[in-house]
């Protein structure tokens, strides 16, 4: 163990950054910490007095800490594979820290396995997440909040991806800044199983250049190859970086800036987003040469493979970016990816799927939150008709809801009158036999439940939200 006074100050320093509510851990969390695995070597208490401005040491400082582990309880978040939720890490890392302190301070600390879980990709297939513990989630946490300052001015302005104070809008406006410029032929770059193939040896050797903390260069390692478990099995990763962990887009930004660099300095224009990756050039021949070329680049210097079926040459008006499509004009106008609008009314379908035998006001308070987030990232959009549409779609699936609620063809009738129906139409309307969805789409329940009440009763209109936003920005 090490000696007292090391352990009592590195106590006191984690009720800088901590709650003060302290619960006893639940048992059998995370079995590398336990009270008998809390013996280090001797060589691991000298690093106790290790420099204060070393790398490893301003990961460690309370303020960092601090920081990192509000960033983690705030996002949440699955457990890893030890089980541990955000609630535990509180009272776990108040009783460990001193150990854990210790053995990073060292280089010996050892990452735990991730927790693999597939999900499915908005194309079709799953990709697969790997969930850290929760005290690995705090420990890259704070390593990425020492790295981000010292690496990120060292990326490209045409890098947007997972970068402070950049967005998808960002890269979005550039995308079509490149088009408007008259480069309307894009090369569309797809990275085979980007996060799955990442090699290693080349990742660390660009780490390397800009950190020298030799223990914080063996722990970037040990995460990455941190192995996996799922259904009980644990595997070891020999490649690849796993996605779930806040390491891991910084990790591949610093890859691919290599491939940013090198299309800089063959003079192209291009806009990247992860590892979203779109070049402009100015004739079809001109892509398939640029193709070919960044193809020869990631197999030989970055050890990565273009997947050919989904990578192409095409119009610029028939490619869609981060979600958005551009019209074919000469200054193009952005529009909602048809991808995009499907994969909104796919999910609209499922909230609404529950809402049958609910109050209208408690339906709408499900999906609003839906329609606003989705509304606030397509603000961009200058095509209105689309958005005009699917208000009317949402509008139709909720009179549908009502139709099926008042079920019988006399309680349809006294409703449409008490919404103002003369009593002839209402119950030429209730009886007469037709189903739900073309009921709810007819004049009668147009009529009956018009817009205006629509937004009495507080739902969100992605037009009305979209044209909001443009008159704001």
């Amino acid at each position: 163990m090490p000696p007292v006074g090391v352990k009592v100050s590195l106590n006191t320093e984690m009720q800088k950054f901590l709650p003060e509510k302290t619960v006893t851990p639940s048992p059998g969390q995370n079995p590398r910490m336990t009270a008998d695995s809390a013996q280090v070597s001797a060589a691991s208490v000298t690093w106790t007095n290790a420099e204060p401005d070393t790398l490893m040491e301003r990961v460690l400082a309370p303020a960092n800490l601090r920081r990192a582990y509000q960033r983690v309880v705030s996002n949440k978040g699955a457990p890893g594979a030890d089980g541990m939720t955000v609630d535990d890490l509180a009272d776990y890392v108040k009783q460990y820290w001193p150990t854990l302190k210790v053995r990073l301070l060292a280089g010996e600390y050892h990452p735990q396995g991730v927790r693999a879980v597939d999900i499915p990709k908005p194309k079709g297939g799953t990709r697969q997440l790997g969930i850290p513990s929760v005290v690995d989630r705090l420990i890259q946490q704070a390593l990425l909040q020492q790295l981000t300052p010292i690496l990120d001015p060292l990326f490209s302005d045409y890098s947007y991806g997972f970068r402070p104070g950049r967005s998808a809008h960002q890269a979005i406006e550039t995308a079509r800044a490149h088009v408007a410029a008259g480069n309307r032929w894009c090369v569309e770059l797809d990275l085979e199983k980007f996060f799955d193939r990442v090699n290693h040896d080349v990742l660390m050797a660009k780490v390397e250049r800009y950190v020298e903390d030799k223990r914080v260069l063996k722990l970037i390692r040990r995460y990455l190859e941190a192995g996996a478990m799922s259904g009980g099995i644990v595997s070891r990763r020999q490649e690849g970086t796993p996605q779930g962990g806040p390491l891991s887009p910084l990790l591949s930004n610093i890859l691919l800036n290599e491939l940013d660099r090198e299309l800089e300095r063959r003079g192209h224009r291009f806009v990247r987003y992860a590892d979203d990756a779109n070049i402009y050039v100015r004739s079809q021949r001109a892509g398939a040469r640029v193709m070919a070329g960044v193809e020869r680049f990631l197999n030989q210097r970055l050890k990565l493979t273009l997947n050919r079926e989904k990578s192409r040459v095409a119009g610029s008006w028939m490619c869609d970016y981060l979600g958005y499509g551009m019209s074919w004009h000469q200054q193009p106008r952005l529009r909602v990816a048809t991808m995009s609008l499907g994969r909104l009314r796919d999910r609209l379908r499922d909230l609404l799927r529950r809402g049958r035998g609910h109050k209208m006001t408690n339906v709408i308070e499900w999906i609003n939150p839906v329609l606003r987030g989705w509304a606030g990232y397509f603000k961009l959009t200058q095509g209105k008709r689309a958005l005009e549409i699917l208000d009317g779609w949402v509008r139709h699936k909720l009179r549908c809801i009502i139709w099926r609620q008042w079920k019988h063809p006399s309680t349809r009738a006294r409703n449409l009158m008490r919404l103002g129906l003369d009593e002839g139409r209402a119950c030429t309307s209730a009886f007469n036999g037709r189903g739900p969805w073309w009921n709810s789409g007819a004049p009668h329940m147009n009529q009956a439940l018009p817009k205006k009440l629509w937004d009495r009763l507080g739902l969100v209109s992605i037009l009305d939200t979209i044209n909001r936003l443009s008159r704001i920005t």
